[in-house]
């Protein structure tokens, strides 16, 4: 079923499948404010829609980073009410770029559920192909850092070999920021202990998540204005002096 504007809307069972969790998952999120209600449709059962799904997809990501619900409780309500499904997506993006290595062995249906959705064929060899599986026997080892990125990206009118090399680029970056940060984290802090550095971190990582957000979606649109050809429709800050209204 679809609405109107074409987007999808789901029963509380559907959504829980599409998203990997339990329905008793959503509902409990429901209730610590970090999903919007339900749409009531007929029969007032609830429907739910891409939003949902992005925003749930993004509190996984932060659960998967080791944020406690209280971080998480924190991360989501700085966030403008108002993000779109593509917005929460590029959230959970700079959010899985921090993704440590983590590599498991699952079988198909294992695999289809962390998936989201039942992987087809052709799914499994552009995943293959990205990166993000390896055939291991009749069972696959999966990097479940990128795993819910990619299936997203198989929707992209992109090749592999491209979304592999964009998500080289990406990771390459993220890392060299972190380890700036860290050197800088090091020189300012000298006198520390493991447990002052895993408490600095979990107070830092969803600031510098946000910065690199924020950042990174303002050196996008600049790019993508550039590569258009398009000076319409920016904000005053990013035109040059000539261009600024007077």
């Amino acid at each position: 079923m679809t609405t109107e504007a074409g987007d999808p809307t789901l029963t509380i069972d559907e959504l829980a499948a599409r998203s990997g969790v339990t329905v008793r998952t959503v509902r409990f999120y429901g209730t610590r404010g970090l999903l919007p209600p339900p749409e009531i449709g007929p029969r007032r059962v609830g429907r739910y829609g891409r939003e949902h799904l992005a925003r749930l997809a993004l509190i996984e990501e932060l659960r998967l980073q080791g944020m406690t619900l209280a971080a998480i409780e924190r991360y989501i309500a700085r966030l403008p009410a108002d993000l779109t499904a593509q917005d929460l997506a590029v959230h959970r993006a700079v959010v899985s770029s921090w993704a440590p290595e983590t590599v498991e062995t699952v079988g198909r249906a294992e695999l289809d559920r962390r998936a989201g959705r039942r992987l087809s064929e052709e799914d499994v060899r552009r995943l293959t192909a990205m990166d993000v599986l390896a055939a291991e026997g009749d069972d696959w080892r999966v990097d479940g850092g990128m795993l819910r990125l990619a299936v997203q990206l198989l929707d992209l009118p992109f090749s592999p070999e491209v979304i592999l090399a964009a998500r080289t680029a990406l990771l390459d970056h993220s890392r060299a920021a972190a380890r700036e940060l860290s050197s800088l984290l090091r020189d300012a802090v000298p006198e520390h202990t493991p447990q002052d550095v895993r408490t600095l971190s979990a107070h830092m990582q969803p600031l510098v998540v946000q910065a690199l957000l924020t950042t990174f979606q303002r050196s996008l649109r600049q790019e993508v204005r550039e590569w258009l050809g398009d000076g319409e429709g920016r904000p005053p800050e990013d035109r040059a002096p000539e261009e600024r209204p007077s």
